[in-house]
């Protein structure tokens, strides 16, 4: 059984649902609209140009669910994910999906995004396995930090190591769908790494490296 990875963000989606859970919050007044949408901007920005400080970013992300009950935040959730998130699932990504489970592939989710976003985006494409940045829970309510390492970049590699040797599996055979060049050393790590609506920098690696570049959308 080989192991197939896939990122959430701009990969299975046609959008990036960290940075529509900020545009979510400041435009239903829940956190101060124009500065936190300026921040949110910023962030978003520095993800793209490979600059990003993902504890900076963690600080601003997780705060609100700091500041809000869980029941308040899960309600806001429900309303999010189907005004924002339902809509730029993509048919192509769930033709993949299903590709994959006919070989009889396992299938992992693996995002930088937290946990509290994506694991009801992973049970809507129907995945059970998801490694994502986690927020810390106490006497079950969210604090604003985070446990372990961030599933990032490098971080994704480790939290994808600890993965396999808790669950006795390996990377032989294993695929890597992502569109983003953060994720190359993920991409580095599986025998078939693919290239999906890559951004410009993972659209010029793939090519001199003849990996596969193809499109959900």
């Amino acid at each position: 059984m080989a192991l197939a990875l896939f990122d959430l963000d701009n990969t299975l989606l046609a959008g990036d649902s960290d940075y529509l859970w900020g545009c979510y919050l400041a435009e239903h007044g829940i956190v101060d609209g124009e500065a936190y949408e300026s921040e949110n901007q910023r962030f978003y920005d520095q993800y793209l140009d490979g600059s990003l400080d993902i504890h900076e970013f963690l600080r601003f992300q997780l705060k609100p669910l700091a500041d809000h009950s869980r029941q308040q935040l899960e309600a806001w959730r429900e309303e999010f994910l189907a005004t924002r998130i339902e809509p730029i699932m993509l048919e192509k990504a769930h033709q993949l999906l299903d590709r994959h489970r006919a070989a009889g592939d396992e299938l992992l989710i693996i995002t930088a995004t937290n946990r509290f976003i994506t694991e009801p985006i992973a049970a809507r494409y129907g995945i059970r396995h998801l490694l994502a940045t986690e927020p810390e829970l106490r006497n079950g309510e969210y604090t604003g930090g985070i446990i372990g390492e961030p599933c990032f970049q490098g971080g994704k590699v480790k939290r994808l190591q600890q993965w396999l040797k808790e669950n006795r599996a390996t990377l032989d055979g294993s695929w890597f769908y992502s569109d983003s060049h953060n994720d190359l050393p993920l991409l580095e790590q599986v025998d078939y790494p693919v290239a999906v609506d890559p951004d410009d920098k993972l659209r010029a690696l793939a090519n001199e490296r003849g990996w596969p570049v193809t499109s959900l959308r």
